[in-house]
């Protein structure tokens, strides 16, 4: 009896090595492959087992979570999901994660090991940090504004505080509501198809993930490059730039759309925007300094995240003396997003100094404590700062007696820069219309806010679509309400 209940034993203890082995295996060296199993849906149902942290404007949610009560339970709620569109991006169960909801998503889903005191027991019992919140930059009252400015218009907005780099306002049109691909059902895939081969293309981040012909909001990069070389030293001196302007080693003649443009000084040409001076004005420079200061403000930058990526802007420093006269009009092959030109906007503002734009203030744990904040933002020196102070001063004179006097704003002062780009096959698309601008009010000791607008699709004729007329005023909308705040 003794010999049988002995191996009985060794029997019972073989089965429970065999079963501790394949534990083992399991979950040791095959979890990786069980993870990756396409049917399981193990991570799917923790990660919407529980709320999705909130991302904030002025302090106030604009994201939230609904329970559905399904085993992938809570799905993602918008408020005023179109006018946030380009900042929140969209958290969808089976579309994924964009902007936002994707450059954040380990803090608003929980899985960031920095939300947990205890990280490891955490690992140790596969548990989940309540989802942490982002607190953004933006002003709430200048992205509505922005966002009724443009109205039912293709286009986008961007604005920023030039002293800190905050963001303050991102808006693209036409827009949509994130809300529509939260879930999982059959109207999730149908909203998904009917966006997507939307012409309008609502999913598209025309503030940031849109490069466009600057055309002459570029002229303010011309006009800080020839300042800095020296090509200038008298703003009223009259320049040798003859109308038409026939291009370097060509035929081709450039000309304006006004008169009072032969030989004008560099401040007459500013307000009336001179097209042959400031590609003369390129070519004197050189391809070489004008690309070194494109890049100070920010061109061809591939690697700039607000914390999401941005579509680099451009301009080329390969190409020869007449397309380098185009490229300093903003036309030819140079390209920039609002976000680029509220930049260059804001390094005028800013005496020069350049702070790198960003859209997260804070993140913080579910129970408001700061995990990580934006703190001091990167530095660059785009131009001197006489050159910026003289720049503000032509900038100001396009408001007070230029092509942007749509822009004044009283008990304020204002500098701004209009735009007319060209774009389409012999320059036959409808303009695009640009206006960059800067404010400051009367009380305060610093201009408070840089915006670009561009406005696709105006419905005016052709010749009456200009940045003064069309852009200038929703960059006031702008920045008046930033001015009252």
């Amino acid at each position: 009896m003794t010999r049988h209940i002995r191996l009985a034993a060794a029997f019972c203890a073989l089965l429970l090595v065999a079963l501790l082995v394949n534990a083992a295996r399991v979950q040791v060296f095959q979890a990786g492959q069980y993870d990756a199993n396409s049917a399981n849906r193990r991570h799917e149902i923790s990660r919407y087992g529980q709320p999705r942290g909130d991302i904030l404007v002025g302090g106030r949610p604009v994201t939230g979570s609904k329970d559905t009560g399904e085993p992938l339970r809570y799905e993602r709620t918008y408020q005023q999901g179109p006018l946030y569109a380009p900042v929140t991006g969209f958290a969808s169960q089976v579309y994924g994660t964009t902007f936002l909801e994707h450059a954040e998503d380990g803090t608003l889903s929980g899985s960031d090991p920095v939300l947990s005191p205890f990280p490891l027991w955490n690992d140790f019992t596969r548990a989940r940090n309540v989802g942490g919140d982002v607190v953004t930059t933006l002003d709430a009252a200048a992205q509505r504004a922005a966002f009724q400015g443009l109205g039912n218009r293709k286009g986008a907005v961007a604005a920023i505080e030039p002293a800190t780099g905050r963001i303050l306002a991102l808006v693209s049109t036409p827009s949509y509501d994130p809300a529509a691909l939260s879930g999982n059902g059959p109207a999730v895939a149908r909203s998904w198809l009917r966006l997507n081969e939307d012409p309008g293309k609502p999913m598209l981040n025309r503030a940031v993930r849109q490069t466009y012909p600057p055309g002459s909001t570029f002229k303010v990069v011309t006009a800080a490059a020839a300042l800095d070389a020296g090509v200038i030293k008298d703003l009223d001196e009259r320049t040798r730039s003859p109308d038409p302007y026939t291009l370097p080693g060509t035929t081709t003649r450039l000309r304006n759309e006004g008169g009072r443009c032969a030989n004008a000084s560099l401040r007459k040409a500013f307000e009336w925007s001179c097209n042959t001076v400031f590609a003369k004005l390129g070519v004197d420079v050189g391809v070489t300094r004008m690309a070194a200061t494109a890049h100070a403000f920010g061109f061809n930058d591939t690697e700039l995240r607000i914390p999401y990526s941005v579509a680099p802007s451009t301009f080329d420093a390969t190409v020869d003396r007449a397309q380098l006269a185009l490229s300093s009009i903003g036309q030819y092959n140079t390209r920039a997003t609002p976000l680029q030109m509220a930049m260059v906007a804001a390094a005028v503002a800013n005496g020069g100094q350049l702070r790198e734009p960003y859209l997260v203030e804070r993140t913080t744990t579910g129970r408001g404590a700061t995990v990580s904040s934006a703190g001091a933002r990167p530095l660059r020196q785009a131009m001197y700062p006489s050159t910026a102070a003289r720049m503000r001063k032509l900038m100001r004179d396009v408001v007070e007696h230029g092509t942007g006097t749509n822009a004044a704003i009283p008990g304020a002062t204002v500098g701004g820069k209009t735009g007319t780009a060209q774009h389409g096959v012999d320059n036959s698309g409808t303009p695009y219309a640009w206006f960059v601008s800067w404010a400051q009010g009367d009380h305060d000791v610093e201009p408070k806010v840089a915006v670009a607008v561009v406005v696709e699709d105006a419905a005016a004729h052709r010749r009456d679509i200009t940045g003064g007329g069309m852009a200038a005023p929703i960059a006031r909308a702008v920045m008046q309400t930033v001015l009252k705040s």
